[in-house]
């Protein structure tokens, strides 16, 4: 047998985090060195100790210590400068970053900078970094592999196609728990509501965005970056079977797509396995018991957040840092209890609007645009509240 690849799996406590271990321990290919979490010490030594890993990372500080004392058998570090720590001492060969939010970012760059694969579960990595992140890893020639069901698809679809025989990239959407109803009849909806998503079970954040549609329009800029794609050449369409994940247009006008059960094993073994297809126990589809399968336009004013994505997305520079960051600081408030549905996309649009969008020149440029837009998000919602 070949040598085993060395794989790292930042966020291991999640959703993403622990399917992907359940993968890895059905692999002969796959040997695990090391794990980390935000705050969850306890869950990620009985991981490290149920694996065997002597390396450990937590992004929270209080919780690196807390762990560092009840756990002596390898490395603990801590703070975001302990998950760049963790990436650089690893000597993975392939790193799955499955953490949320912009504090992807970090762990991010640190892979591509040594030149390690990136299994890339986060977002955010390439909403805030977009163009610096892609740049990177073509300087050093580490690989990008979505792990996510669409971009999975889309990767797949394209593997083979020649240059210029696609006309347009179609991503879809489940619809979330409050696909079909109007803009007056999500205003008094509730966290439990929103968090009862129909299709897939994800993290708190994660869901949230799904029901306000925001989660498509991070996933259209990365197929952007991912792809190279124009964004007046990607579509979003709301599919609520979440059987058909992507789909491709041919400059002859026929369409490929790519069908498959709403399991993210799926795309996470894809990527974990350099692009492979390998056997999982997971039933298959079958398509008479199927039926039929449907798609529906996006309605824009009842889920903003996708136009508002897509103005960021067009205006570039510093406005998809911003938009995520607003939206980070909205989502957790919502989530608190402190802001209402509606006015998620409401805190969004008024810091777009009020920081506009400046040029990237740096990492440290996203860095400061960030912060201010963290800063303004948290004035208009503690203005909402």
């Amino acid at each position: 047998m070949s040598e085993r690849k060395r794989l790292l799996i930042l966020g291991s406590t999640g959703s993403i985090g622990t399917q992907a271990l359940d993968v890895c321990a059905r692999s002969e290919e796959l040997e695990l060195v090391g794990l980390s979490a935000e705050r969850s010490w306890e869950a990620l030594i009985e991981q490290a100790r149920a694996y065997d890993v002597e390396r450990i990372a937590l992004a929270d500080q209080d919780a690196a210590a807390r762990a560092a004392e009840g756990w002596t058998q390898g490395r603990v570090f801590g703070g975001p400068e302990g998950l760049v720590r963790l990436v650089v001492e690893s000597r993975a060969d392939l790193v799955l970053n499955a953490l949320v939010g912009s504090a992807g970012l970090g762990p991010t760059v640190a892979t591509l900078g040594e030149g390690i694969d990136l299994a890339l579960a986060n977002k955010e990595s390439l909403v805030v970094g977009g163009e610096l992140v892609t740049a990177l890893a073509e300087a050093t020639g580490a690989r990008i592999v979505p792990v996510d069901s669409e971009h999975t698809a889309l990767h797949q679809l394209l593997a083979g196609q020649p240059p210029g025989a696609v006309e347009r990239l179609t991503i879809t959407a489940s619809g979330g728990p409050f696909r079909g109803r109007s803009r007056e009849q999500l205003q008094e909806v509730t966290v439990e509501q929103a968090l009862a998503h129909p299709t897939w079970a994800m993290g708190g954040k994660i869901t949230i965005d799904s029901a306000t549609l925001m989660n498509k329009g991070l996933e259209v800029m990365e197929a952007h970056h991912l792809f190279g794609t124009p964004y007046e050449r990607i579509d979003v369409v709301v599919h609520p079977q979440s059987l058909v994940h992507g789909v491709l247009q041919l400059a002859d006008g026929a369409m490929l797509a790519h069908l498959g059960p709403p399991d993210m094993r799926i795309a996470i073994s894809y990527a974990l396995h350099g692009g492979e297809s390998v056997p999982l126990p997971i039933r298959p589809l079958d398509l008479a018991e199927v039926g039929s399968l449907t798609f529906e336009p996006v309605d824009l004013e009842a889920f903003p957040c996708l136009r508002l994505a897509r103005e960021a997305a067009k205006a570039g520079g510093t406005a998809p840092c911003v938009l995520n960051a607003a939206n980070e600081i909205a989502v957790h408030a919502f989530l608190q209890g402190r802001l209402r549905f509606l006015e998620i996309p409401a805190v969004i649009e008024q810091t777009l609007s009020e920081l506009g969008s400046e040029p990237v020149i740096s990492f440290e440029s996203l860095y400061e645009a960030d912060r201010q837009a963290r800063e303004l998000a948290g004035q208009s919602v503690a203005a909402l509240s």
